[in-house]
């Protein structure tokens, strides 16, 4: 028989033992104390250990899988080396029999005897996930100590380095070796003494406003507009002011007496000024009244040239006179504005009310923004309640109520690179039905493999999920389960493992919580046979997987 050797001995076992296999598996490679010594025909005949995944040759002795593939491997015509007959791979098939009585050995745990548990075989890697003796690493990051299981919660909340504490002062929770640099540096309530060694301890966060009333703080004389320029510590500026109490009052006298001198100066400028403004008014009306004369003396005169020209000499003088005149008035306004302070106050008050206008529209502004931000809450929340109504009614769409799941699983490179990198270890299929009001399952799998099956293999779980019907439904679930790799070939050359419930396994139990614990094949499908190019399981970057549920005795309701 011409086909890749797991593909065929997967391929045979499906034709000649349809039923019967089930979920449980173990490490092939470990040291088990058995309770009973283990009997020969439990043993592989070519590594002598405990058979894992039993084929049986045509001539009657039993290997694990992989060393009948390793026999293969190693000569072009294997021989088995019990009887040295020669092993027929189309006579190989996979022994259910011995597989389930090897799965079903007693064993003790490797943390005997202070785990006293004796487990089967097949439930010895499920046992050790819940051993109180088992030794694992600290789940707190950065932790690399190893606890058992019995004392994480003891070391989590009281011994570990890396466990996080709250703040004594700002009540933020911090990682505990952190704790001391946190509070120097970033804690916002830390007490800390005033930089200008004034004896008081100051919250971080308000030294600043600390530093404006600080007693030992230098600050300006109140009366430095005046001429001291002494600076003086805080809390001795009172006993500054008295003891310099003569020396700002002379200086407040010397600067008023300096201000009256000049305001008595502008007045005298001023008066001057008026003087010489009175004068010029004086010269344009003996203008006038000799332009008056004038016009009379020579209205009957034909020397018309000789007048015009007079009146045009006496118009210009007077144009000057009254140019001169509105300058004068125009500096003798300036003047008294100086002087004049109700233009100033005007323009202070017409300041302030622009100023409380402003604050009002920074008030208006700031209950606009908040009336915005609210409005963008409400719409965020309007968009997540309807993309989680579109992904409701896709999964609607795609779900089946016949007990029959069909899974495409597109961008296979790219969901096992994220598998391998640690990222996205496993992928969940959408929910199925075994009818309207059945069971609500879902498939799970691991392209990196889990458990025995990780690094090599694909693995492929069978969960049972909370239904809304739960309460009505026959509990545990027992029926038969077949996972299926789809060949895309149209050869029909699938890949196939059945098994059926059981029913003792809490994974079949009604769910407490969203899912019950996954239960399948590990050791699903290897890598090398799925990513093999001569096989079609692969195409487009796209696999199917399948699984079906027996609904034979289901009752529908």
């Amino acid at each position: 028989m011409a086909c890749d050797e797991p593909a065929a001995l997967s391929g045979i076992f499906t034709r000649q033992n349809s039923a019967g296999t089930n979920s449980l598996d173990f490490e092939p490679d470990a040291d088990y104390k058995f309770v009973e010594s283990l009997e020969e025909r439990y043993k592989c005949a070519h590594c002598h250990l405990v058979l894992h995944n039993p084929h049986q040759t045509g001539c009657g002795h039993r290997f694990c899988q992989h060393c009948i593939l390793a026999l293969r491997e190693l000569n072009a015509v294997p021989t088995c080396p019990v009887d040295k007959e020669t092993i027929k791979m189309h006579e190989v098939f996979k022994d259910n029999c011995c597989k389930r009585e090897v799965l079903n050995l007693h064993v003790f745990c490797k943390n005997f005897p202070d785990c006293n548990s004796k487990i089967i075989l097949g439930r010895y890697q499920e046992h050790l996930q819940q051993c109180l003796f088992e030794s694992m690493q600290c789940t707190n990051d950065g932790c690399r100590d190893q606890i058992l299981r019995k004392d994480l919660k003891e070391h989590l909340s009281q011994h570990c380095k890396f466990r996080e504490e709250m703040c004594q002062y700002c009540n933020t929770y911090v990682v505990l070796i952190n704790i001391k640099n946190h509070e120097k540096n970033d804690c916002p309530d830390y007490p800390v003494p005033c930089l200008q060694n004034c004896s008081q301890i100051i919250l971080k966060k308000e030294i600043e406003k600390h530093h404006t009333v600080c007693p030992e703080a230098e600050v300006d004389c109140p009366y430095k507009q005046y001429g001291c320029h002494v600076k003086v510590k805080r809390g001795k500026l009172a006993e500054h002011e008295n003891s310099a109490l003569r020396e700002h009052m002379l200086q407040i006298l010397d600067k008023n007496s300096r201000l009256e001198e000049q305001i008595s100066d502008l007045y005298k400028s001023l008066e001057c000024k008026e003087i010489k403004i009175q004068q010029l008014a004086d010269a344009i009306k003996k203008c006038e009244k000799d332009f008056r004369q004038y016009t009379q003396l020579f209205g009957n005169n034909s020397n018309l040239m000789v007048s015009t020209q007079a009146l045009a000499s006496h118009l210009d003088k007077s144009a000057r006179l009254e140019s001169q005149v509105k300058q004068l008035i125009q500096m003798a306004n300036q003047q008294q504005s100086k002087l004049d302070l109700r233009p100033l106050f005007d323009t202070i008050e017409n300041v302030k009310q622009k100023i409380a206008l402003m604050e009002t529209y920074d008030q208006r502004l700031v209950v606009l923004e908040d009336q915005s931000s609210k409005h963008d809450l409400q719409i965020n929340i309007h968009k997540a309640q309807l993309n989680k109504n579109e992904e409701r009614f896709k999964l609607l769409e795609g779900t089946c109520y016949n007990g029959k799941l069909i899974w495409k699983i597109t961008d296979y490179k790219m969901k096992k690179k994220e598998a391998v990198e640690g990222r996205v270890l496993s992928i969940a299929s959408q929910p199925f039905y075994t009818s309207r009001c059945g069971y609500r399952l879902c498939a799970r799998a691991y392209l990196n493999g889990d458990g025995s099956g990780k690094g090599t293999h694909i693995s492929l779980y069978f969960v049972v999920m909370r239904g809304e019907f739960d309460s009505l439904l026959l509990w545990p679930f027992k029926q038969k389960v077949t996972l299926m790799l789809l060949d895309q070939s149209g050869k029909k050359n699938h890949i196939v493992e059945v098994f059926r419930a059981d029913p003792n396994s809490s994974s079949f139990k009604r769910p407490d919580g969203e899912m019950n614990i996954a239960s399948g094949c590990p050791r699903f499908v290897p890598h090398s046979v799925l990513e093999n190019t001569k096989n079609t399981y692969i195409r487009d970057d796209t696999l199917f997987l399948k699984v079906v549920v027996d609904l034979t005795d289901l009752e529908e309701l």
